[in-house]
């Protein structure tokens, strides 16, 4: 509904009435009781945020992992260019090569974790699409 504002006037003995509907502010209103409203999942928006929920997981985790190993790698490098006594050299091959193991990780933690979730919530998965498909 919207707002009415109501406007009066007399000629001697008549009253006349306007009227002004405001539908913008109205709208206005409405957006923001909606923002404050409880939020009322329905099934399908359950599944895919479930389904969504698998993936995030694991890509969180290897973006640690790989962000980790990238660092690594990265002052290894800085090391060899940077120093370079033999000493420095050497022990910045080293921490380079210490830097690809969490790259090279990261992928197959990525698999896991995500294989892991999908087993945790499988059972939710599936009875939510039980429930759709019927």
């Amino acid at each position: 509904m919207g707002e009415f504002l109501k406007k009066a006037f007399q000629n001697g003995n008549e009253t006349k009435f306007e009227y002004a509907y405001s539908a913008k502010k109205q709208e206005e209103i409405e957006a923001i009781k909606k923002k404050y409203l409880p939020k009322e999942e329905d099934k399908m928006e359950t599944l895919r945020r479930l389904d969504q929920s698998v993936e995030k997981v694991g890509t969180i985790h290897a973006l640690v992992v790989g962000i980790l190993g990238a660092l690594i790698l990265g002052g290894g490098m800085s090391m060899v260019m940077t120093i370079g006594t033999p000493l420095a050299i050497a022990g910045g091959i080293v921490l380079g090569l210490l830097g690809m193991v969490p790259i090279g990780a990261a992928y197959p933690l990525y698999k896991k974790k995500v294989e892991e979730q999908r087993e945790k919530i499988a059972p939710q998965i599936l009875a939510l699409t039980e429930e759709l498909s019927n």
